[in-house]
């Protein structure tokens, strides 16, 4: 047996009573029922998951509604504290939220009030022949009301559908973003902002481009830090600044030597204090995989580790936000911002003025060549301390390479990039185990003791743990070679010499 059609209009606006209350031809549109206002909360993870597919998340007391234009309005009751999708119970919105990663927590994006209208179209013998529910969306601050008109037909009138869908269509602008026209200033975070390039543009103006934008990422992630919604946050306050430190270093020659040093030190002044809170949650969202790693009867160490992570980590947080909150760093971020909005700063070096594009082409051949240099020489017997040097190397290639992409045709640059990427992925993991083996080493030896059984169930975990990281940095170094032989391919090396040719 087939469901009656139906379909989910989203529009611009609150009805009005001349929307609610007509005649369309023959048939009569009434307001049925009324539903209490009540307050809303529309949430989404940090990188937009939701709003980037076009969909709203809304929170009214203990039920949660995912909105579709195309898959309609799913609902389940959830927790009033619910944070994480991997928290909820099993139900048609969980499933719905599919792809929002269950390491990301659902925030707040902003909050309103929202009203709910039935209605009906009657022919003169009383029989309705569709129905229609609109929800009201009216946020609390400078949004738009946004409604969603969830319109149902009745079997053997699919007539009266088509007219209730039109008439509510042409009493409102159709809504093609509703999270934009309810919240406009809640924009889904850009981790890679848009810079404008002109390949003739003076590198030193372009360079000054693209440090203010990631100063500007920096400087918007800085509540969510504070506030400790999500482990995000830092991490991209952490990235914006090492690319503005990594322009500062790649691009030699467009700031003079005393000005290259005062930005260098200044970014790296700026990142130093996150890097243990970021090294902690990088130990708090591998719990699982830790865990994984080692026999269930070791895993009281890992729990008396954790339980001590997260306390340390508290206190990291606790002093980050103090930090973020205070003059010191407000006055820096505040002052480098003003120098690349002052007109002849930062002070020029001796390459100011070069064209950008023929500058960066060659400043992307040659690390192109360093990093095969090195790729090609390492081995089985070949020291950590090598292949870390190589990883660097491939950070600061994809950095220059992303940067200039805007020069690009749109796509030609990814297959170059997705080769140099797994190759990265690889180096990557080489260098978190290897890491993760010295913490650990260093966790051991400078801990508070707690006592001595404690300390030996902590010491065997541990001890068990290293030696799985010690074996699966072996596996990743064997994968390195395999994944430089892909990115060193003849037609990885004839793409290089056309995106980024010699110049005449």
């Amino acid at each position: 047996m087939t469901q009656p059609d139906k379909t989910v209009v989203l529009l611009a606006g609150k009805p009005v009573d001349e929307t609610l209350q007509a005649r369309l031809g023959e048939l009569d549109l009434g307001v049925t029922r009324i539903d209490a206002d009540g307050p809303f909360d529309m949430l989404d993870d940090f990188n937009g998951t939701t709003r980037t597919a076009g969909q709203l998340l809304i929170k009214t007391g203990r039920t949660l509604f995912l909105i579709d234009q195309d898959q309609g309005v799913v609902a389940q009751p959830v927790d009033r504290s619910v944070k994480f999708v991997s928290d909820m119970r099993a139900g048609p919105v969980k499933a719905a939220l599919h792809r929002v990663s269950p390491l990301r927590s659902l925030l707040l994006i902003g909050s309103g009030t929202i009203c709910v209208h039935h209605l009906s179209l009657t022919d003169d013998d009383g029989k309705t022949q569709a129905r229609a529910r609109l929800t009201t969306l009216v946020p609390t601050g400078a949004g738009t009301p946004v409604t969603v008109a969830t319109v149902q037909g009745v079997r053997g009138y699919d007539d009266a559908l088509a007219v209730l869908r039109d008439h509510l269509q042409a009493s409102a602008a159709p809504v093609a973003t509703p999270s934009r026209v309810l919240f406009p200033d809640r924009l889904p975070h850009v981790a890679k902002p848009a810079i404008p390039l002109t390949d003739d543009r003076a590198a030193w103006a372009v360079a000054g481009d693209i440090i203010a934008a990631h100063l500007d990422v920096a400087r918007r992630n800085e509540a969510g830090v504070i506030a400790d919604h999500d482990t995000e946050f830092l991490h991209h306050h952490r990235v914006a600044l090492r690319k503005v430190r990594s322009v500062v270093s790649l691009f030699k020659g467009v700031y003079s030597d005393d000005q290259t040093q005062m930005l260098k030190r200044a970014a790296s002044d700026l990142m130093a204090p996150t890097g243990r809170l970021r090294d902690l949650d990088v130990y708090l969202l591998a719990r699982d995989d830790y865990f994984a790693m080692i026999p269930t009867s070791l895993h009281a160490g890992l729990s008396l580790m954790f339980a001590m992570f997260e306390k340390e980590r508290r206190l990291a947080q606790r002093r980050m936000a103090a930090r973020l909150n205070g003059a010191q760093y407000a006055n820096a971020m505040s002052d480098l911002q003003a120098l690349f909005r002052t007109a002849d700063r930062p002070d020029k070096g001796p390459l100011a003025d070069q064209p950008f594009g023929p500058y960066a082409r060659g400043l992307i051949r040659k690390r192109y060549r360093k990093v095969c240099r090195i790729a090609r020489t390492i081995t089985d017997d070949t020291p950590d301390d090598r292949i870390h040097e190589l990883r660097i190397a491939c950070k600061k290639l994809r950095y220059l390479m992303e940067f200039t992409a805007p020069l690009l045709p749109p796509g030609d640059i990814k297959p170059v990039l997705r080769p140099l990427k797994r190759l990265q992925d690889n180096l990557g993991l080489f260098n978190d185990y290897s890491v993760q083996q010295g913490a650990l080493h260093d966790f051991m030896q400078d801990h508070e003791p707690i006592g001595h059984s404690r300390d030996l169930i902590l010491a065997q975990s541990i001890g068990a743990l290293i030696a799985v990281l010690h074996d699966r940095q072996a596996e990743q170094r064997a994968r390195v070679t395999s994944s430089f032989a892909c990115f060193d391919s003849p037609a990885i090396r004839a793409r290089f010499r056309t995106l980024f040719p010699k110049e005449e």
